[in-house]
């Protein structure tokens, strides 16, 4: 009996080191080539010198696009802040959202390079892949970057981060198939972590940051995106001043695609407003199907929209609310250049403004609108002449795909 006992463990280890061994390697590298939106959700308790003082409740979402380049993808993003902090249970909203402009490479392990940097992403280089084969178990070490700013002053500050990672296995995640991975790492900067952490940009008057993190990922097999991150924050930052800012509670990094647009439906509503409208025009670009809206009639030098645009905008609603309510618009504004390039670039912002009010108004999301100007700088028309001023002062609403 004994005997049969033992033979059956010895068999049940042999089939388990088989089973362990002989799993396959896996090689996980980065390769999105496709647009996507991706969203940062912070939800952090917030002590200032040990008193808490309220929630940090803020969400950055981007639409994100590819652009094959030289051998090589470069991704440009239009990034907005949807919420900000929330105190004594009363969150501030910015209403409309303007885009916060970003471009970027990465590379096949995960690694970014920069292009343009306004403060977002705020996580670089994260999450980061294995240069060689794994399996399940294997754990490596890479470095990324993290971007923050506790006192919400609009001072980005850039912290070094070394990241251990581990392959868990895989997991099935929004219809796909995934890799599971483990990360951790450590918040180390300023006075008494080396030279090396003094090598940054961001707020002179930031002394010193500690802390954890611990963090659960989903990537796709097929792209190599992080459809998830939940990372787990701990971490403090004491100032020059001796102001010290603790933050806890939780960071979820989410990429998603973008719903597909039934162009047949749409169709129809685009030939009808051609039609009734010559000053609408209609094109497929990298970002979307773009209406781009020329001759609009405002009262002069100002965003204030005369009554008799109020038809076409009405229109122009109607067709918008026929595309999947997950999709996301861009309005960008421009003007004729024919004056001081700073005051056009406020006035295009605030055109665009003026419609995402008014298409607002007339039931879509203002969270679903993000809103940019150009001033005069992507003319289409002659500035010299004005009829091409007409055509050059426009408003273009970009459906996201």
């Amino acid at each position: 009996m004994k005997s049969n006992r033992l033979l059956f463990i010895l068999i049940f280890f042999n089939l388990f080191l088989v089973g362990v061994y002989s799993q396959e390697s896996v090689t996980i590298s980065y390769h999105g080539n496709r647009n996507y939106v991706f969203t940062e959700r912070t939800d952090l308790r917030r002590y200032d010198n040990g008193k808490y003082v309220g929630l940090l409740s803020r969400e950055v979402s981007s639409f994100i696009s590819p652009k094959k380049k030289d051998g090589y993808y470069l991704y440009t993003g239009n990034f907005y802040v949807m919420e900000k902090t929330q105190r004594a249970s009363m969150l501030v909203n910015n209403g409309l959202n303007d885009s916060i402009d970003s471009a970027f490479t990465i590379s096949d392990d995960g690694k970014f390079e920069m292009v343009e940097d306004n403060g977002f992403p705020s996580f670089r280089s994260f999450p980061s892949y294995a240069s060689s084969e794994i399996h399940v178990g294997d754990s490596w070490k890479a470095a990324g970057q993290r971007v923050v700013d506790p006192l919400e002053k609009g001072i980005y500050t850039k912290l070094p981060i070394l990241v251990q990672y581990t392959y868990v296995g895989d997991r099935y995640f929004h219809d796909e198939d995934c890799y599971e991975l483990s990360a951790q790492w450590a918040t180390r900067y300023g006075n008494g972590f080396g030279s090396s952490y003094f090598d940054y940009e961001g707020d002179p008057q930031l002394q010193r940051a500690t802390g954890s993190h611990s963090a659960k990922i989903y990537v796709s097999k097929e792209s190599g995106n992080a459809l998830l991150v939940s990372d787990s924050v701990n971490e403090s930052f004491v100032y020059k001043d001796g102001k010290e800012v603790t933050l806890k509670g939780t960071i979820s990094l989410f990429t998603e695609y973008p719903p597909s647009v039934n162009e047949e439906l749409l169709e129809p509503i685009i030939t009808a407003l051609k039609t009734k409208d010559q000053n609408i025009n209609f094109e497929k670009t990298d970002l979307g199907t773009r209406l781009s809206i020329h001759d609009l009639q405002f009262q002069p030098n100002t965003a204030e929209l005369l009554p008799g645009e109020a038809a076409r905008i009405d229109n122009i609603a109607a067709l918008l609310k026929k595309v999947p309510e997950k999709t996301r618009f861009l309005i960008e504004g421009h003007t004729a250049r024919v004056g001081e390039e700073k005051g056009e670039y406020e006035l295009s912002l605030e055109r665009a403004h003026a419609i995402a009010k008014a298409l607002t108004q007339r039931g879509i999301s203002s969270q679903r609108i993000i809103c940019k100007g150009y001033g005069g700088r992507i003319p289409i028309g002659n500035n010299d002449t004005p009829e091409g001023r007409a055509i050059n002062r426009r408003v273009e609403i970009t459906i996201l795909e």
